[in-house]
């Protein structure tokens, strides 16, 4: 038979993408749409195991992040979609409330691979809509520091440590801006952007919240939530390249590239350093701590990483869904969990599988991803069914605070407001 292939993607080949069933030869085929080609050669590895041993072709096929979700749109509008795709927070409760997913709790009860008291609790509920499931965690992942080495020698500084403090970062950050200032480096950087891998880590370290536990009211007009805007306009932002800079390179990029020094990083990122030309310039630090009572330590609740985790979905629509649960369970099972970790593909979303992963990248040490979870607290992406929409909002709507701190908190006072107004339209 013939084994997981890598195919082309492309606007001609879109009735390609979203076709439900192909058939080479005698094989069934379950096509399978993800986002990120770093990932691709690890899950194809998996994937390519269970394929031979069960006689059925899986096709990958991966575009970016904005045309993945036209994909599944145009998809949805048509009546074919990929049979295996991945669900994110941002669009889950849409794509549930509309019926476009399968429900999985046959499934589930019928496999003795998957039992979801496995996986992390926040999300198995992100994936889950009146008691019915509709995805099955893929992943996890956890918030670092990554830091350029060059930078740091280049201006005779320290490395940062696992105990450093959001004053700390800010304090390394400011003198690294400093000393770079004719050589056009800065110290770090953080967009208005940089939601989940940056300024959301400094709310929930500082007391704040972006939403409500119930979701139902935005934390915005929180006056932790406040203080840590403000702390990020008035100590972090000065370090950072100009707005308009940030909106157009992205912050990986000028890391790698020695224009800053620090930045926040994603462990969805980490082969992307591991893979870069200068590999050896990069290394990882835990996520800085707040120090809210000045003690010299960090006391629980004070070191926080905001966590997220994809889930794999299967199409109400698919004319495999049998063919489309077994990859499933494959690639989330312990076993192919296991294996994930291992290849570096992504942590994992079955508790406790996820520390081969930080010794996947070779000399690359990525442990402050996994340390984080024992010297920290893992807070779970805020999210609504319209997040997206008032995430979009805090990305525009925050510009001018970013290029004026001083209006930081008449900013976040108008940003409930609106995101208030948004979370009725919910109910």
């Amino acid at each position: 038979m013939n084994k997981l292939r890598k195919t082309l993607v492309g606007g001609t080949f879109l009735a390609a993408i979203i076709a439900g069933t192909m058939t080479v030869g005698a094989a069934t085929t379950v096509s399978v749409a993800i986002w990120d080609n770093n990932q691709l050669s690890g899950l194809q590895e998996i994937a390519d195991a269970w394929a031979a041993e069960n006689d059925v072709n899986v096709d990958f096929r991966v575009m970016d992040w904005s045309t993945y979700w036209t994909m599944l749109e145009a998809g949805a509008s048509g009546g074919d979609m990929p049979d295996v795709f991945w669900m994110h927070s941002a669009n889950a409760q849409k794509y549930m409330d509309a019926g476009l997913l399968l429900p999985l709790d046959d499934y589930i009860q019928g496999d003795e691979a998957i039992d979801l008291s496995n996986y992390f609790t926040g999300i198995n509920e992100l994936y889950s809509k009146d008691g019915v499931q509709y995805a099955i965690p893929k992943d996890h992942d956890t918030i670092a520091a990554v830091y350029n080495k060059a930078v740091f020698d280049k201006y005779g500084m320290d490395y940062p440590t696992d105990d450093w403090t959001w004053e700390e970062y800010a304090k390394i950050a400011q003198e690294i801006a400093e000393k770079g200032k004719d050589d056009n480096v800065y110290g770090t950087y953080m967009n208005t952007g940089s939601n989940q891998s940056g300024w959301y880590n400094i709310v929930y370290a500082m007391g704040g919240e972006i939403i409500s536990e119930d979701r139902k009211k935005s934390g915005l007009d929180n006056e932790n939530t406040i203080k840590a805007m403000k702390f990020i306009g008035d100590e972090i932002l000065p370090a950072c390249p100009t707005q308009d800079s940030m909106a157009n390179t992205p912050g990986d990029t000028m890391l790698m590239s020695g224009r800053i020094g620090i930045y926040l990083e994603g462990s969805w990122m980490a082969k992307s350093y591991f893979e870069a030309d200068n590999s050896q310039d990069f290394a990882f630090v835990e996520i800085p701590y707040y120090d809210a009572d000045g003690n010299g330590q960090c006391d629980p609740g004070e070191r926080a990483s905001i966590y997220n985790g994809l889930g794999w979905s299967i199409a109400k629509s698919s004319k495999v869904p049998d063919e489309a649960w077994g990859l499933i369970s494959a690639l989330s099972s312990e076993e192919g969990q296991i294996r994930q970790s291992e290849l570096g593909v992504t942590m994992a979303g079955y508790i406790g599988c996820s520390e081969p992963f930080a010794k996947a990248f070779g000399d690359m040490d990525m442990g402050a991803f996994t340390r984080v979870e024992e010297d920290g607290v893992l807070v779970f992406r805020p999210y609504s069914k319209y997040s997206a929409r008032w995430e979009d909002d805090f990305t525009q709507e925050f510009i001018d605070a970013w290029n004026d701190p001083s209006l930081m908190e008449e900013t976040c006072l108008r940003l409930a407001e609106s995101m208030n107004a948004i979370l009725a339209e919910e109910s």
